[in-house]
């Protein structure tokens, strides 16, 4: 297992760490609940240094961005990001990703821990266009500031305005005593905030001024399994649960992030899929009665008959319910349509709803 820059920290916090996609990473500090209400309503903070950064750079760059990625790049001003997948030839997802326009031909790739070698050999065998590849997912680290009271609180930490960035935009700029430190308005949290990308040897001092910084806003460290309540509670897809490499986009409702005003990968296959309708699709339910619906539960009708599976779920800590996602066959996907989760031996009754489930 690999350390973070930081996992002697999160050790001295008393965290406990977990092996996670290769890593030891902070699954939880005092609690999922009180760390989960700390980012819903104040600022708490994420060491995510696991994840993978790519570099692709040169004039092909875009080109072979537009090629492996379902979302049309080329929209991209230097200082935006945007969310985007990787699709397969096979109606699957390689990975979802955020792609950065850092200048005018370079960009950067943000991909998923456990993904980053597959994603790695994935785009490389796909760069015909011999676009300039560096891997720097050893070298940088990346932190996750999120909250409401994110923007106050680390606001003294810079000399750009915080409020001005929108979401989804970025700014390359000073933070915490470093110069040229990536400051992103996005997250997988749903409360506001930015993700902060440096290199490995300035994360610590990042870290220790963030939450000197973040002190009179009751700032802390969150753990793994809080970011997935939060980003559950959201409906935003996690890779290898609610999308994987036989889900397709259009099954699991990113075609808003599918643009077929380009070619890329598979995407004759998809629109085929997006114009004949898919036979299954991701959605969001709430479970009626009191119950925790857990990955790959069965989703059955009133007569017990098995119509999709649980991809994800939780006991939702800002609604007291027990909430999830799953793939649920065509005829069983409108609002309001009642399912059943199948817990153990008992057939539970939910909703299908619409997301995001908290709208804090």
């Amino acid at each position: 297992m690999k350390n973070t820059a930081l996992t002697h920290i999160h050790e001295s916090l008393g965290a406990k760490i977990v092996p996670f996609a290769g890593y030891n990473m902070p699954v939880q500090y005092e609690g999922i609940n009180i760390e989960h209400e700390t980012v819903r309503k104040g600022v708490g903070v994420f060491d995510v240094s696991h994840m993978g950064e790519f570099l692709i750079e040169g004039k092909d760059a875009l080109d072979l961005i537009q090629k492996v990625t379902s979302n049309d790049a080329s929209k991209l001003e230097i200082g935006d990001a945007q969310y985007s997948c990787m699709p397969n030839e096979d109606n699957g997802i390689v990975d979802d990703l955020i792609v950065y326009r850092i200048k005018e031909n370079t960009y950067l790739l943000v991909v998923n821990a456990s993904n980053i070698e597959k994603d790695w050999n994935w785009i490389s065998s796909n760069n015909t266009m011999k676009a300039e590849m560096k891997n720097l997912s050893e070298d940088y680290s990346l932190l996750a500031i999120q909250g409401p009271k994110a923007i106050e609180a680390m606001q003294s930490l810079t000399s750009i305005d915080l409020s001005e960035i929108p979401f989804y935009k970025f700014k390359v700029a000073d933070f915490a005593g470093i110069e040229h430190v990536i400051i992103s308005a996005t997250g997988y949290t749903g409360s506001g905030g930015f993700e902060i990308y440096c290199k490995n040897n300035e994360v610590e001092q990042i870290w220790k001024k963030v939450f000197e910084a973040g002190a009179d806003f009751g700032i802390k460290p969150i753990g793994l399994a809080a970011r997935d309540t939060l980003r559950l509670e959201m409906g935003y897809c996690l890779y290898g649960n609610d999308i994987n490499d036989t889900t397709s986009p259009i099954e699991a409702g990113l075609g808003w992030i599918t643009k077929f005003t380009k070619d890329f990968t598979n995407s004759e296959n998809l629109l085929k899929q997006k114009e004949e309708g898919v036979s299954r699709r991701l959605k969001a339910f709430e479970l009626d009665v009191r119950g925790i619906p857990r990955h790959d539960y069965e989703i059955v009708d009133e007569n017990s008959n098995k119509i999709g599976i649980v991809t994800s779920g939780t006991m939702s800590p800002s609604l007291k319910k027990g909430i999830g996602m799953g793939y649920v066959n065509k005829g069983h996907t409108k609002l309001g349509t009642k399912i059943f989760i199948q817990i153990r031996n008992k057939a539970v009754p939910a909703t299908i709803v619409k997301l995001p489930f908290y709208k804090g």
